[in-house]
């Protein structure tokens, strides 16, 4: 089989069956393994692109025990280099910020935007010679896609392009470097960081965990497109519309009706709730072709039909979640924490394409609220069981991060040994086959 085709995300027989025990997910020996062997080997995201707009703007991203600077450099590109001082290993910088160089707080050694350093207190004073201009940072590996910079910390990491493979052009035709970041929030979780990539790359759960998704979304997996890829990376691809398993709102009107009507599409013109949904759904995209560039939409015109009318939910190996929309784009992410691999990090950021005139937004993770299209200022906050993160309630989100902290528990109980997966859920065993493979040799 060809190694960058697709493959059936639903079909059981597409991966090898390793087990998938509890201890990938409490051990400090297999967290450990996770450094040595995947983490240094992947590509990482430190932010958004137009964070860093002008000569001397960085981007500080802390993952783990380690510490990244990346740098817009006077020609217009970006240089990434450890956030440690080639002096005695100070830390240089805490948070994203602009300067001509990093100078060390302990000794004041003055590195400049390129990483060299550029002066410091008695350069007569050492026996090797002095070091200005002869030392510089230890360097990373830097690469922008999608408005994203990202960065990759060994040189054993694949090339940008072969670590990405098909997500490098599946997303060609949304404006992504136009994104304007509404919302960000960084929550700390008692789960481990694998809780998150398992939980995207299925919708077995949606019935029970977001009861109130089949009305907008229809996941049922008969009608969802499930794709695995040999670097790791997957897609669901599923419909904007209600799904047909049921009508909890009967004879009564149906949120679809106002999502029609919304775009010129009569629902009265439908002779039952399966013509208005299926027949609905593709005059919609139609609708959204038509009318969309005059609403403010120009990139309407590059889009599919499906990507006018899908939620296409795609995960990058092996921590990274972007949920696509014709309008927004969610990005969602673990990372571990540096010592207990029962904790981590969960980013949710919240990304619109921008339209003339809009002043104000609203998105399903975030409540009802109505956001401000500008770049939203970062938010740190502890889940504690859903108390701590106000902003959330009332979303799909938060609804997910309830059964964290449960899942993790019971995946540490002498009750769990493996899972019993559907065929929706193959994703989750490829996911860890990968990761497998990674951590014993084979990528």
């Amino acid at each position: 089989m060809d190694i960058s085709a697709v493959m059936n995300g639903a079909d059981a027989t597409n991966v090898r069956g390793d087990p998938m025990n509890g201890e990938r997910y409490w051990s400090p020996a297999f967290a450990q393994a996770e450094w040595d062997h995947m983490w240094k080997k992947v590509w990482h995201i430190a932010g958004r692109e137009n964070e860093v707009p002008e000569p001397g703007d960085y981007l500080v991203h802390n993952f783990m025990h380690e510490s990244v600077i990346i740098v817009r450099q006077d020609d217009g590109s970006l240089r990434g280099f450890y956030n440690s001082c080639g002096h005695r290993g100070q830390r240089l910088a805490w948070e994203s910020s602009s300067t001509d160089g990093f100078t060390c707080p302990y000794h004041g050694w003055l590195w400049g935007k390129d990483g060299i350093l550029a002066d410091l207190p008695d350069p007569d004073d050492f026996p090797q010679g002095n070091p200005c201009g002869r030392l510089s940072l230890r360097e990373v590996r830097v690469a922008t896609w999608g408005g994203f910079v990202w960065y990759a910390m060994s040189s054993a990491a694949p090339s940008f392009e072969a670590y990405l493979g098909p997500v490098l052009h599946q997303y060609d035709n949304f404006p992504l470097d136009t994104m304007i970041r509404v919302f960000q929030i960084k929550i700390d979780l008692d789960t481990n960081w694998k809780f998150a990539t398992e939980n995207f790359s299925e919708s077995y759960h949606t019935r029970t965990a977001h009861p109130q998704v089949p009305a907008f979304c229809d996941q049922d997996h008969w009608n969802a497109r499930l794709e695995m890829f040999h670097e790791g990376h997957g897609r669901t691809i599923q419909p904007f519309r209600p799904s047909l398993r049921d009508n909890p709102y009967g004879d009564g009107p149906h949120p679809f009706e106002d999502v029609l009507r919304n775009w010129g599409v009569d629902p009265a013109a439908y002779p039952d709730f399966e013509a208005m949904v299926v027949r609905g759904w593709e005059d919609l995209a139609a609708a959204k072709r038509r009318l969309g560039p005059e609403r403010g939409r120009d990139w309407y015109a590059r889009l599919s039909d499906r990507e006018l009318t899908e939620s296409i939910h795609s995960t990058v190996f092996p921590n990274v979640t972007l949920t696509f929309g014709p309008d927004e784009i969610f990005f969602q992410r673990t990372e571990p924490h540096p010592d207990d691999p029962g904790k981590c990090t969960f980013d949710l950021w919240c990304m619109v394409f921008p339209v003339a005139g809009q002043e104000l937004t609203e998105t399903p993770m975030v409540g009802s609220e109505r956001l401000p299209i500008r770049e939203a200022p970062p938010i740190h906050r502890a889940f504690d069981r859903g108390r701590g993160v106000p902003e959330l309630h009332g979303g799909v989100v938060i609804q997910d991060l309830m059964l964290a902290e449960g899942q993790q528990r019971g995946l540490r109980s002498q009750g769990y040994s493996d899972a019993y997966l559907a065929g929706q859920e193959t994703r989750v065993r490829f996911f860890n086959e990968v990761l497998n493979d990674y951590l014993e040799g084979r990528r």
